[in-house]
């Protein structure tokens, strides 16, 4: 028996984890019951989220579940939706590659508001790597991959509920059932809902701070175990329609959709998704696996900015087979395999038709070098054929070295091309009154030519004991340069977006430094200082990139009381984000009421949570969002004439309104 199991925990984590075999060592090696975690023998520089932590703070979706993580940094994009946006490296998240379990989520037509769409109590963990991801993935990832791990059948309890309520009128309902069919088979029902009913306003501008929204999402979840054969698979069903409306107050989309009476906007959603892992591992040598991963989406989005019409589908099927054995000996692993990639897209932005259909090939081969001790290398390389990128190879290299104990020194380098969904990628700015306009035309997605950047970065932690407790420091730095990157220019003028390729310059170095400590039992305190240089060559001159931060301080403090026989016990948390200056788009030839600086002011966001567990079965939580109650200035320009020329809600660099508090109960059977 203790035989199966090994193999079958072997296979698991072989067929289905984000870095192939290198995340093998890091499940492996992490016992620690700390909420975050990070390893001192894992090649890459990559830290784990785990559910713990996500419980940290209201964790509605994906896309607020970085509020405590000092990786990742989180903006709003605009003014109207209440869209959360991520950042790494000081780079936005098309630069990241978004997994579900290892498979391609957050792309394409999903990308401005796909993190909203993964509720976070489906959530058990959440991997960040920073730098060039694993080749096993794909060639997209340039500045780090973020994997989600969702609940598994075979471990989830039967029942869960999760109510929550805030004083944005914003409520939410998660319930899980699981069930567990037969020794082999195990199923999941995962149902969320959400919506905000009233209409707020407390800045004043006559613009709704938050959309009137309706979100269902169902997922269905099997998963099938044989640890005896060696066989495991999961099958996912998975709907969700998201609804949102915003705009001017007065703004009622039956009567006013389509003329000047009031400006209003509504993004409705529909997607639908089916997933299938399989996975083999050959009984007499639990060293060596198949796994094969296909998945399907048609994600439909339905939309209107005032004036401007937005609307795009795009159906997509994944496919990847990978091999993983080794060589001679368990020190030498590799893993190999094939994947393909199809997106039709239907894209229509006004009259304009952008519909078309992306496809690639590629093959990959990854090498894992690991004495076990102090030293590990991972190299790999890809060949894809893209009917629009070309045919390309996509080098990576990772090393890992520890010099002593509780001492780890990272490097890795790689490189990334993608094409760049402008539109997608940036619906925000369908919020104003700008003009598009693209300069070049010769290439084969939207006249532009494909991203390319390299990567480059060197980090090292080292863990310590200071005045008797637990403590590390650490430090990271980043460069990725760009070629022919797709500039979406703002800084040519107020009423016109620009897109065209690089000619010049664009890079963007990112320098981390961290201090984590423990001082009492159950009380942690973790800091970090992080400076972004960020800077590309636009038509008008050579300017930092616009909303984005130079210097950010975070600070998280979390404390937990003894739990008492009863299960009941006390949580804390604290968190401190402090954002330097930013650059903001040029508005100098606005009229002087709808003119902004040229750097936005500096300004700290507090979040505060307190959880009460009276049993391992129950708990209620209650938290404030930005209780130091700073709101931004002059978030809608031109807001008295929605339809002006100066019009634009896409120039967010801080938080539209000011305090908000929640509440929430958790309710389990085990």
């Amino acid at each position: 028996m203790q035989k199966q199991i090994s193999i079958f925990l072997l296979f698991l984590l072989c067929a289905f984890n984000s870095y192939s075999q290198d995340t093998l060592q890091e499940i492996k090696i992490q016992g620690s019951s700390k909420s975050l975690k990070k390893s001192y023998k894992l090649t890459t520089n990559t830290t784990t989220l785990t559910s713990k932590e996500l419980l940290k703070a209201a964790c509605c979706n994906l896309a607020e579940s970085f509020e405590t993580n000092p990786s990742i940094d989180v903006n709003f994009s605009d003014a109207l939706t209440g869209t959360k946006q991520i950042k790494m490296l000081g780079l936005t998240s098309p630069y990241l590659m978004i997994t579900e379990e290892n498979i391609p989520s957050v792309r394409g037509a999903s990308q401005a508001y796909g993190l909203s769409f993964t509720p976070g109590t489906w959530v058990e963990s959440i991997q960040i790597t920073k730098g060039a991801g694993s080749v096993v993935n794909g060639f997209e990832s340039i500045s780090g991959q973020i994997n989600t791990e969702l609940i598994k059948p075979i471990s989830d309890i039967p029942f869960f509920l999760n109510v929550y309520g805030s004083t944005d009128s914003r409520f939410e309902l998660n319930t899980h059932f699981n069930t567990k069919i037969s020794d082999k088979w195990s199923s999941s029902l995962f149902v969320h809902g959400n919506t905000r009913v009233a209409k707020n306003d407390m800045n004043d501008d006559g613009f709704l701070d938050n959309p009137l929204a309706k979100q269902i999402n169902v997922l269905n979840r099997w998963q099938y175990t044989n640890a005896k054969k060696g066989w495991v698979s999961f099958i996912n069903f998975r709907y969700m329609n998201d609804q949102k409306q915003t705009g001017e107050l007065n703004f009622d989309p039956d009567r006013d959709r389509g003329t000047t009476n009031y400006w209003g906007s509504e993004i409705n959603t529909e997607r639908f998704d089916v997933s299938a892992k399989l996975g083999y591992v050959f009984p007499d040598m639990p060293y060596q696996s198949i796994g094969f991963q296909n998945a399907f989406n048609s994600h439909d989005q339905n939309s209107y900015f005032g004036l401007n019409q937005y609307n795009i589908e795009q159906k997509s099927y994944y496919s990847n087979l990978i091999f993983n054995s080794i060589i001679n000996n368990t020190m030498h692993k590799f893993s190999t395999g094939l994947n393909f990639t199809y997106d039709k897209y239907g894209e229509f932005v006004n009259v304009n038709d952008y519909s078309r259909i992306d496809n690639s090939v590629g093959a990959f081969f990854e090498y894992t070098y690991d004495n076990t001790e102090n030293f590990s290398v991972v190299l790999g390389g890809r060949i894809d054929n893209h009917n629009r990128l070309g045919t390309f190879a996509t080098p990576r290299l990772h090393v890992r070295y520890n010099p002593w104990e509780k001492g780890v020194l990272r490097f890795s380098a790689g490189r990334g091309k993608r094409s760049a969904n402008v539109f997608a990628e940036n619906q925000q700015l369908l919020a104003s009154s700008r003009t598009f306009e693209f300069l070049d035309t010769k290439g084969k997605i939207y006249g532009l030519n494909p991203e390319i950047a390299w990567n480059y970065g060197l980090s090292f932690m080292q863990g310590f004991l200071f005045f008797g407790k637990s403590a590390d420091v650490g430090f990271d730095f980043y460069r990725t340069d760009f070629q022919n990157q797709a500039i979406v220019d703002i800084m040519q003028s107020p009423q016109q977006v620009l897109f065209y390729n690089l000619n010049g310059k664009s890079y963007a170095n990112s320098l981390q430094v961290e201090f984590n400590y423990e001082p009492i039992k159950r009380f942690n305190l973790r800091t970090a200082y992080k400076y972004y240089d960020v800077q590309t060559d636009y038509l008008s001159g050579t300017y930092q990139r616009p909303l984005q931060a130079k210097h950010r301080f975070f600070g998280n403090l979390g404390f937990e009381t003894q739990i008492l026989e009863e299960g009941k016990q006390w949580k804390f948390d604290y968190t401190l984000n402090w954002l330097g200056k930013q650059q903001l788009p040029n508005t100098s030839i606005n009229p002087e009421v709808d003119r902004l600086p040229e750097f936005s002011p500096s300004f700290s966001v507090m979040n505060i949570q307190v959880t009460r567990s009276f049993s391992p079965t129950f708990e209620i939580y209650i938290g404030g969002e930005n209780i130091g109650n700073y709101k931004q200035d002059n978030v809608i320009l031109g807001n008295e004439n929605p339809f002006g020329p100066t019009f634009d809600a896409s120039i967010v660099y801080g938080p539209v309104f000011g305090q908000m508090y929640y509440a929430g109960l958790r309710f389990k059977i085990k």
